[in-house]
């Protein structure tokens, strides 16, 4: 299965030179959405667009959402809702180069009805879902779940 996205970026005039160029660009998914996008704000982008790093974070919150809605849907719980608020750090890694070194998830879940999972059910289920789903299973960063 492919997943495809167009990017595009354009100078439109605008000075291009060491450290003074734009940033910003337009990622159009599949579908037809369109997403303004830029540099981090401290490597000179737009801080009112989306950032890479950014993407990533919320490639991997969306992907564990996704997941453990599934995983506790075939469980026969009823979630009412779900709510996070995730970090990605940027840094060094150990090889010196700036890379996402670490992401904490912060998931709070909401049930309904009698079936209510236990705390160790659902850090049971947090578990399974992160190393079902596709985007953990595709990156080198650290990922932190920390339910609240």
């Amino acid at each position: 299965m492919e997943h495809r996205i167009t990017l595009d970026w354009r100078r439109n005039d605008g000075p291009f030179e060491r450290g003074n160029y734009a940033r910003e660009h337009r990622i159009r998914f599949d579908g037809g959405q369109m997403l303004r996008n830029s540099a981090a704000p401290d490597y000179g982008g737009d801080a009112a667009a989306a950032n890479p790093e950014e993407l990533l974070l919320a490639a991997l919150a969306s992907c564990h959402m996704l997941t453990i809605l599934a995983v506790l849907a075939n469980r026969g719980y009823v979630v009412e809702g779900y709510d996070d608020a995730p970090v990605a750090v940027l840094e060094k890694n150990a090889e010196g180069k700036m890379a996402v070194t670490r992401i904490t998830l912060r998931p709070a879940i909401h049930f309904s009805g009698a079936n209510q999972p236990s705390a160790d059910e659902l850090a049971k289920f947090h578990e399974r879902a992160h190393s079902a789903c596709f985007i953990a299973n595709s990156i080198r960063s650290e990922v932190h779940i920390v339910p609240r």
